[in-house]
């Protein structure tokens, strides 16, 4: 097996998890591989030309990242909902009340698809698992409706491997929806095979005067019964199913905020196929969700941050003192780069080593202390290498939790970056222990 061969298995780990059993068929492929790199490397110096060629050799290919995105995006369980209805329906309250994501947030997500459509990914562009396309303009008497519904429709024409679903959004109040029936009539006829789910909104507005809150869901008021079954009944033969909700914001004072969110989440599920109906369900379990996600994406992470630890242990190991340490600090912003750019954040070399020096904590002190055990020959080098392989290591699944907040609209808290830092490098320094000079 050539060299080459021996860092392209190393690149792509099939382990999902830090573990602390190294296999030592493993640990000789990374001692060899590591023996070879730092051979080579000790022949580069001086030290400019070790970074010219760290530079080189993991320099951000576009190609290689949108492979690796399109395999994971290719086993997501994705749903498309297309969402029909008027400006002040609720769309993007159901788009809050799903992913929980903020309205600011979810307001600079939209992106225009078409002329009359928007579309909105969430948790990313790259690896989602709710694709939400927004009509613009849908019941304004100026636009065409025969040309929104061409737009729908080619739309829908384009392969996906994703389910979709058609989600008819109307106010309960609001009985002007000729125009909405006539679009989901003809996307109806077109595609049989998409779900059509009437989700009714805006309850309270119908609520009797002297209603201060919600009741127990469903609610029985006559207003909100006479109303609904209007709607169903101007919808009949559309839709396959219609469900009742109310998402509000807090200042409003309704409690629940997402009321009904629970039946429309069911109501979603006996739509969608089996693995599409799991992932709503996980997405609606918050705690649980936010690790789904973590794991999606750092497992996706982990591809990139072996290949980096491994070759932080080859340049710590150049015994030059303090000479390795610009290039390794180079080479992990280069990581911290692209780590980034997995979790949809762009930003710039500066901006990259700034994310370092936020969460990298105590670990460079010991950092100095690891350059100066070089002075001791041959002990001090094979410290330093597993250490900066174990401290690489470290620093990228804390940059993961550190994209995953910000991607989910969550302020980094550093004390729980720091922890995970610091259980990641305990771990990874079992995993690197066997580097040896």
């Amino acid at each position: 097996m050539t060299e080459q061969d021996d860092s392209q298995q190393l690149s792509e780990p099939t382990d999902k998890t830090i573990t602390k059993s190294v296999d030592n068929s493993w640990t000789n492929r990374l001692g060899g591989v590591w023996n070879k790199a730092t051979t080579r490397l000790t022949q580069l110096l001086p030290v400019e030309q070790v970074a010219q060629t760290v530079v080189e050799w993991f320099s951000v290919s576009e190609t290689q990242v949108a492979e690796i995105l399109e395999k994971i995006r290719a086993e997501l369980p994705t749903t498309e909902a297309l969402l029909i209805g008027k400006p002040q329906a609720g769309k993007s309250s159901i788009v809050r009340g799903l992913t929980g994501v903020s309205t600011e947030i979810i307001g600079q997500g939209f992106r225009p698809h078409t002329q009359h459509t928007q579309r909105y990914a969430y948790p990313s562009n790259d690896l989602p698992l709710l694709v939400f396309t927004d009509t613009v303009g849908l019941g304004d008497v100026k636009q065409d409706t025969e040309l929104i519904i061409q737009e729908l429709v080619g739309d829908l024409q384009k392969e996906t491997r994703s389910a979709r679903i058609l989600l008819l959004t109307v106010k309960i109040n609001d009985f002007a929806t000729e125009t909405l029936r006539q679009i989901a009539k003809q996307l109806r006829q077109k595609y049989p095979n998409i779900p059509c789910l009437l989700v009714v909104t805006c309850l309270h507005e119908v609520y009797p005067t002297d209603t201060v809150d919600h009741p127990a869901y469903p609610p029985d008021y006559e207003e909100v019964n006479r109303a609904f079954a209007a709607m169903q009944q101007a919808f009949a033969g559309i839709t396959d199913r219609s469900v009742l909700i109310d998402f509000t914001l807090e200042e409003d004072g309704y409690n629940p905020v997402f009321y009904g969110l629970e039946a429309l989440r069911d109501s979603l599920a006996e739509l969608l196929p089996q693995a599409e109906a799991e992932a709503i369900y996980q997405l609606l379990d918050r705690e649980e969700a936010g690790k789904q996600l973590g794991n999606l994406y750092r497992d996706a992470a982990r591809r990139y941050i072996l290949p980096f630890a491994i070759m932080s242990a080859t340049l710590a190991a150049v015994p030059l003192p303090f000479a390795t340490m610009p290039v390794l600090t180079a080479l992990q912003v280069s990581m911290v780069g692209l780590l980034g750019k997995l979790y949809g954040q762009t930003i710039t070399p500066s901006q990259a080593g700034g994310v370092v020096s936020a969460i990298a904590g105590g670990f460079v002190a010991q950092a100095i202390a690891r350059e100066l055990i070089k002075f001791i020959p041959g002990f001090g080098s094979a410290i330093a290498a597993s250490w900066a392989a174990a401290y690489t290591w470290a620093l990228g699944e804390a940059a993961c939790v550190y994209f995953g907040d910000l991607m989910g609209g969550k302020k980094p808290d550093p004390q729980r970056i720091q922890l995970v830092m610091q259980e990641a490098f305990q771990a990874a320094q079992e995993r690197f222990k066997g580097i040896k000079h």
